[in-house]
């Protein structure tokens, strides 16, 4: 990891205003086409890209992957290395990443762990993996070291996938079903039943909008204090009972990172509109549905060694 650190400055350096880096970067803004934001911004280097399995809340997927000098990009594959839809960004000088044990069929796994939104990946091999992580902590050192700020306190948490949570996590009582549906704590990312999770709290690092939460951890959350202020102009507040049949839940899916008021945002990323289901347009912004439930894949996938650029790489 340490010669790889010294690569990816060295490389980053002498990419910063090259022809070839530039391309690149195109490259990749035509491949998510209309739907996705500009990606060209002073100083930014495409260090590499790759295909990593992304554990989602229903199951585990492939995600093309693309590492920037300052953000982590990713998206769905429509058509291998052409096509890309449903684009994240993440801000890197907020990323943590946590070493996962191999245990079970996914191996070679780590967390991406940010304030908007964290999760699991595995990589084919234990030498991606070591690559991988090496590239993105050197790309997070240099942008904290060269801007002086801390790393980020607060962070989303890793969601519980679905399959792993047969009951509901808090009461231990009630059986999931297909009327009887799994909700997401944003605070701790169990699964927990309608009746376990009435309540909304307002979490300012995910959100500007009053999420779910679990009554574990909102009585936890008011106990502290953190709410206290908050309470009086409805930023926690008690949703009403209903049954689940009934009470579709909109904020149930994990947001993306498309909220143009955080402060986590890079400058070069204004809001943009992206197509609909419907064939319209709606805005990014204030989206809270998750990309990575509704996916359909196009075309089959097979994962492909990553690929970190020296300034001799061809586009």
């Amino acid at each position: 990891p340490g010669s790889v650190s010294v690569q990816v400055h060295i490389m980053v350096d002498k990419l910063v205003h090259s022809e070839a880096n530039a391309r690149r970067i195109a490259c990749v803004e035509s491949a998510f086409g209309g739907s996705g934001q500009p990606l060209s911004a002073p100083g930014r280097v495409l260090v590499g890209e790759g295909v990593l399995t992304k554990l989602c809340r229903k199951k585990p997927k492939p995600r093309q992957f693309f590492l920037f000098s300052d953000i982590l990009v990713y998206g769905n594959i429509l058509m291998n290395k052409k096509r890309y839809n449903k684009q994240h960004i993440l801000a890197l000088e907020d990323v943590e990443l946590h070493s996962l044990e191999d245990d079970g069929p996914l191996r070679h796994g780590w967390q991406i762990i940010s304030p908007k939104k964290s999760f699991a990946v595995f990589a084919a091999t234990a030498t991606e993996k070591s690559e991988w992580m090496a590239h993105i902590r050197k790309c997070v050192n240099d942008l904290l070291a060269k801007s002086g700020k801390k790393a980020a306190k607060d962070h989303a948490a890793v969601w519980v996938p679905d399959s792993e949570a047969p009951v509901c996590m808090v009461c231990t009582r009630t059986k999931f079903s297909a009327i009887t549906r799994r909700h997401h704590c944003r605070k701790c990312g169990m699964v927990v039943c309608h009746k376990c999770s009435t309540k909304k709290f307002l979490l300012p690092h995910i959100s500007t909008k009053a999420l779910r939460v679990c009554d574990r951890c909102y009585d936890q959350l008011t106990s502290q204090g953190i709410g206290s202020t908050a309470e009086e102009s409805t930023t926690a507040y008690e949703t009403p009972v209903l049954p689940d049949v009934d009470q579709p839940d909109s904020d149930d899916e994990d947001p993306m990172y498309s909220d143009p008021s955080s402060s986590h945002l890079p400058p070069s990323l204004p809001p943009k509109k992206r197509e609909s289901s419907e064939g319209g347009y709606r805005s990014m912004e204030g989206s809270s549905a998750d990309e990575d439930d509704d996916d359909v894949q196009l075309e089959a996938t097979t994962p492909v060694v990553p690929q970190f650029y020296t300034d001799t790489d061809h586009v």
